[in-house]
């Protein structure tokens, strides 16, 4: 890498994560600096999301380390690491369907701030959990669209609001798993002008399907196979890169 990057606000070194006789991560090893946006992408079956389920604590590696704001996070739960800064959407939507979405976005900061779910009510009644959720649904397009339950949120308002939820977590680090995933091309259009916009504030790692989007917003892009990384460099290079278009 060269010299003149910043320190690495992420850095992965040496991470294996073997399911039975499958190594879904394979000697992994990567780094993502203050202010990018680092795209994974790579085939089905790749390890993209068992490497983003390591990084976010969920599933823990068999060794390797995974450092974070120049820490060893390797160990650390899910809720020490988001405490951190490092926050996550999902591949498959997570959201409180039954609640409105600025109540999906309270909760999420309350959780963030270390108080559990039976205090709940309070998530409703607090001023200051309130204003952080509304400025998060602001962020994302979603403000005139607090007060609407989950379930009447179309597909595309439901990936935004996954947005504003790890937005309100207050992260140095976004992981987004396919945000693009189940997008009309307007929708997808949408996300990819939020996302310009996000990239701004805060650090992306995006792991995405569709091509196009990953290489108008990447600033470089890893490239897995078979849970191993077979390049990693800015989109122009992964264009021309041969192993990679064989991939």
């Amino acid at each position: 890498m060269s010299s003149s990057l910043p320190d690495p606000l992420l850095r992965v070194d040496n991470l294996v994560r073997r399911y039975g006789g499958i190594t879904a991560t394979d000697n992994l090893s990567m780094e993502v600096v203050p202010g990018e946006l680092h795209a994974i992408i790579g085939p089905n079956g790749a390890g993209k999301t068992t490497l983003i389920s390591q990084l976010t604590g969920q599933v823990m590696p068999n060794s390797g380390t995974i450092h974070f704001a120049g820490r060893d996070v390797t160990g650390l739960p899910s809720y020490k690491r988001s405490r951190l800064g490092l926050a996550r959407s999902f591949q498959i939507t997570s959201l409180l369907k039954d609640f409105s979405a600025i109540d999906n976005v309270a909760l999420a900061a309350q959780a963030h701030d270390g108080h559990s779910f039976r205090f709940w009510g309070n998530a409703r009644k607090e001023t200051r959990l309130r204003e952080t959720a509304r400025a998060a649904l602001e962020r994302v397009g979603l403000g005139k669209r607090a007060d609407i339950v989950v379930s009447q949120l179309s597909h595309g308002e439901q990936r935004e609001l996954e947005l504003a939820v790890a937005l309100a977590t207050k992260p140095q680090l976004l992981l987004l798993d396919e945000p693009m995933a189940g997008l009309g091309v307007t929708e997808s259009a949408r996300m990819v002008a939020l996302l310009k916009e996000l990239r701004k504030e805060v650090t992306i790692v995006l792991v995405e399907h569709d091509m196009e989007a990953v290489f108008a917003l990447a600033d470089r892009i890893t490239v897995l196979v078979y849970g191993r990384v077979i390049a990693s460099d800015v989109p122009d290079a992964i264009r021309k890169h041969e192993e990679v278009k064989r991939a």
